[in-house]
């Protein structure tokens, strides 16, 4: 097959748009040849759970899914009811990104609560923490958080022990979205655990293509007993893979070294740079804090549209004109430069 694009272009769009890294594509061919068991029943599955017991306890188990929705919609099922519903922010993927999926797969209620940063904290928990045993309202059973999140903040751990504990408190199970969990981890400069495992959390969609793989994702369960039957509820969600290795095998090669760590480092660093060359021109605003690998701006009247002509970049909020640019595990210095020196010939 002959190569149908440039690869040499790089846009802001989404860390979604990068390819796979080529660390990820050499374990996939390693991974290949001869037969191996179906449906996680190969070697790359079982080292998977090593690598994912040395991160997070040895209590902790995974399940390899196809994508981040997948992980996110079994996560939720796996520690609610069928009458349960889930608090979380106004801007969480689930309910924002997710074509309600938790809803209509997962039979699920997400009652959203509105947040001027993209987290949540145990007060704006308990706006929605009540009605229980009211037959008549969906029970809160569970609080999904997202690390980072969708505005590109970050949850400290304390914030995440006092919203588990409050969720304990409530006999609630707190779920993470963790699509960009190791951004967040390089931000922190923390293992994963220490957010997680040490900090309370029962359930994680722990994130992989974000960072480098080609797909996959994984439901890593930190407190077995939040494990509601997730071997028979992945097959029900059409995310059990047969040939389950390649998933395994790209997750096991991010996470057993520390490429998950440089590639976010790196990503973090670009986005760090990007804001700081942004940030010195007249005109440009910043909006949102830049904790991990995504800048958030309002570009003057015009700017936008003209960078569109080389660069694709999501609107964020078209009625206030604010975009949002997304650095890679492949972003270069050089692209960074360049969108930034293109803004001030733009607005010059």
């Amino acid at each position: 097959m002959n190569r149908l694009h440039d690869a040499d272009r790089r846009d802001f769009a989404s860390d979604n748009y990068a390819g796979a890294h080529p660390e990820v594509l050499a374990a996939l061919v390693e991974a290949n040849g001869g037969h191996q068991g179906a449906y996680g029943a190969d070697d790359y599955t079982a080292r998977l759970q090593e690598v994912v017991a040395d991160h997070f306890g040895a209590q902790a188990t995974a399940w390899p899914v196809f994508n981040g929705t997948g992980a996110n919609v079994l996560s939720l099922q796996s520690v609610l009811p069928r009458w349960g519903a889930v608090i979380c922010a106004d801007t969480a993927h689930i309910h924002t990104d997710e074509n309600a999926a938790p809803e209509r797969v997962g039979g699920l209620k997400l009652l959203t609560v509105p947040t001027p940063d993209g987290k949540l904290t145990p007060e704006l928990v308990a706006t929605q923490a009540w009605g229980f045993g009211d037959e008549h309202r969906a029970q809160p059973g569970a609080v999904s958080i997202t690390q980072s999140t969708e505005l590109g903040t970050l949850y400290s751990p304390d914030e995440v022990r006092a919203l588990a504990d409050q969720a304990h408190e409530l006999g609630l199970r707190l779920h993470v979205d963790g699509a960009r969990i190791a951004n967040a981890a390089a931000a922190l400069d923390l293992p994963l655990r220490a957010f997680t495992t040490d900090a309370g959390v029962d359930v994680l969609s722990l994130g992989g293509t974000k960072n480098g793989l080609l797909y996959g994702e994984a439901v890593v369960v930190l407190d077995p007993a939040a494990d509601g039957g997730l071997g028979y509820l992945r097959k029900m969600d059409m995310q059990l893979t047969s040939k389950m290795r390649f998933v395994s095998a790209q997750l096991v090669a991010l996470f057993e070294s520390d490429l998950w760590l440089r590639s976010a480092r790196h990503a973090n660093a670009m986005a760090a740079r990007l804001r700081s060359g942004l940030e010195g021109l007249p005109g440009v605003v910043v909006t949102r804090p830049t904790q991990a690998n995504g800048v958030f701006v309002v570009f003057p009247a015009g700017v936008a549209e003209a960078l569109r002509r080389r660069w694709r970049f999501y609107d964020w909020d078209v009625a206030t004109g604010e975009a949002r640019l997304m650095c890679s595990f492949d972003t270069t210095p050089g692209d960074v430069d360049e969108l930034v020196a293109a803004v001030a010939a733009e607005m010059a």
